[in-house]
């Protein structure tokens, strides 16, 4: 819930930022089909600055994940989202400083595009891919399918493969769904208001989410060493 309240709020500062939605991969690659079709070279070049970056992040979280993993840590999906906290402050500090630059427009994009592929890719593995904070689509999808399972009129009980919903899943998606709007409404009003810098708040919300089972790894490490 945290999270995809985060990534709802950061893609409405992506909106103040850069005038794009930077969760977006399928509007982000329809547009360079679309421009590569009518031979804008250079607008096609401004969507891969933003799809590659969101591919990277996901793969950086994989890194992360699986590295915590071999090394046997409890926090290890705590440690993409403490870069991703870091990166948030780097975007605020930066905007509050270099906005409304042109520079600072082109280091933004892939910024935010890579915090959304480390967040989204975190909350995949940590779901064990049944869930995306900043996919959307996937999650209106998810309802519908359950939706339609539970509107469903099993005219018998006596035959195979009754249909039921998973009521419990259903009011999952529904209040990501709802979270990802708060964090967008939220986002909004923040950005439009105080700046760049509202995004340090979301940095904190990620260090407490994230920090406590990293302390618990620092202290257990200290623990077999000092046993050793």
């Amino acid at each position: 819930m945290a999270l995809t309240f985060i990534a709802g709020a950061i893609n409405a500062g992506g909106i103040l930022a850069v005038g794009q939605y930077t969760s977006h991969m399928s509007g982000i690659l329809s547009s360079m089909a679309d421009n590569l079709a009518l031979g804008s070279v250079a607008l096609v070049a401004a969507g891969l600055a933003a799809f590659l970056p969101f591919v990277a992040g996901a793969a950086c979280s994989a890194i992360l994940i699986n590295w915590g993993r071999r090394h046997r840590l409890g926090g290890r999906y705590a440690l993409p989202l403490i870069l991703e906290a870091c990166l948030l402050c780097v975007f605020g500090l930066l905007g509050w400083i270099a906005h409304p630059s042109p520079s600072f427009v082109a280091g933004a994009v892939p910024l935010l595009c890579f915090i959304m592929g480390l967040q989204n890719a975190t909350v995949t593995k940590i779901s064990g891919a049944r869930m995306r904070t900043t996919h959307v689509t996937g999650i209106v999808t998810d309802i519908g399918i359950e939706l339609g399972k539970l509107f469903y009129w099993n005219r018998s009980r006596h035959l195979d493969g009754i249909v039921l919903a998973d009521r419990e899943k259903l009011r999952l998606l529904l209040l990501l769904l709802g979270s990802f709007f708060l964090g967008g409404v939220t986002g909004a009003i923040g950005f439009s208001h105080l700046g760049f810098l509202f995004s340090l708040p979301f940095a904190l919300l990620l260090v407490l989410v994230a920090g406590p089972p990293l302390v618990d790894d620092v202290f257990d490490h200290a623990g077999h060493s000092h046993q050793s």
